[in-house]
């Protein structure tokens, strides 16, 4: 199952559960991996990264981003644009939206081990993105220098009004923090402005995927049906969350009915498939407790569930 599909699983389990509450927009997004909606904008839109950080965006297409593990030190940077010229700088990128004193610590150990164990030989340069400046609590003190030069960038997406560009890519970082009264109207624009602008059928694609995503977080009670009215039937029928859900419901389904009854039967439905739900939930970082809680089982039946997995 994708990652798609265990977003809406998770809204369902929000939406179901009265001890699951959802509090502040920094709280969900940390709690269920905004640096992963991140990842994918800067994979589909990798000139959005240097927009970020002034730079011109076609700066892009010297690089790749990829996810590198230093793997003596079990230690992964998520984030890292790789050049593909010696005189540019390899960017490591970062994604901060809970309080972390020892944020730049950790950063900058994973920097230097990854440059002490690699061949490229190119200058370096680090981007940490918070979404406001309340959330930048790292210590300071031993890395002064570093903060105070050329060497770090640090971003408040509640401050991207300062940045001109209108980007496809920017106004969809700029829908993280939007305010919840107004996150519909301007999804609606940003997905209006992909069909027009890109031309690309999956890469247009990705990007209503990415916005149903960030939705989703913001607005954990918006329905299917709002999500296919506001953003067409014919486009949410390309989604992964079609795909990929709707469509195993209809091939494990005994009747021929409609493919939403489908899911939710398949998500309210039998034992097994609350059990084969488990390792997405885990990974999101739900405990036993709260998965035993949201699916109406005993700690005992996820605990044991979770040993039998491979």
């Amino acid at each position: 199952m994708g990652i798609l599909p265990i977003f809406h699983f998770a809204r369902w389990i929000i939406k179901r559960s009265p001890n699951c509450k959802i509090r502040s927009l920094t709280e969900k997004l940390a709690d269920l991996k905004t640096d992963s909606i991140f990842y994918r904008i800067f994979q589909s839109l990798p000139s959005t990264f240097f927009e970020l950080i002034n730079q011109p965006p076609s700066l892009a297409n010297a690089y790749q981003f990829s996810s590198v593990e230093v793997k003596q030190l079990a230690f992964r940077i998520d984030g890292v644009f790789l050049p593909n010229a010696p005189e540019l700088a390899i960017y490591f990128a970062e994604v901060q939206f809970q309080p972390d004193k020892k944020i730049y610590s950790r950063l900058f150990t994973e920097i230097f081990n990854y440059l002490d164990k690699t061949e490229l030989t190119n200058t370096w340069r680090s981007v940490v993105i918070f979404p406001n400046r309340s959330i930048d609590t790292g210590d300071t003190e031993r890395y002064t220098e570093l903060l105070n030069s050329q060497r770090v960038t640090r971003v408040y997406l509640d401050e991207l009004t300062s940045i001109e560009s209108s980007s496809i890519g920017i106004e969809t970082v700029k829908l993280i923090v939007e305010p919840e009264s107004t996150a519909t109207a301007k999804a609606i624009e940003i997905v209006n402005s992909a069909r027009q602008e890109i031309m690309d059928t999956a890469q247009q694609r990705e990007i209503i995927q990415l916005i149903e995503t960030i939705l989703i977080y913001k607005l954990p009670r918006l329905s299917r049906e709002e999500m296919a009215k506001m953003f067409g039937l014919s486009e949410l029928k390309q989604t992964r969350f079609y795909q990929e859900v709707f469509t195993e419901g209809k091939q494990e389904g005994k009747e021929e009915g409609k493919l939403e009854g489908k899911l939710e039967g398949k998500l309210e439905g039998k034992l097994e498939g609350k059990l084969e739900t488990i390792p997405q939930l885990l990974a999101l970082g739900l405990s036993i407790e709260q998965i035993a809680q949201a699916l109406g089982l005993d700690e005992q039946v996820v605990r044991q569930a979770t040993q039998s997995e491979p």
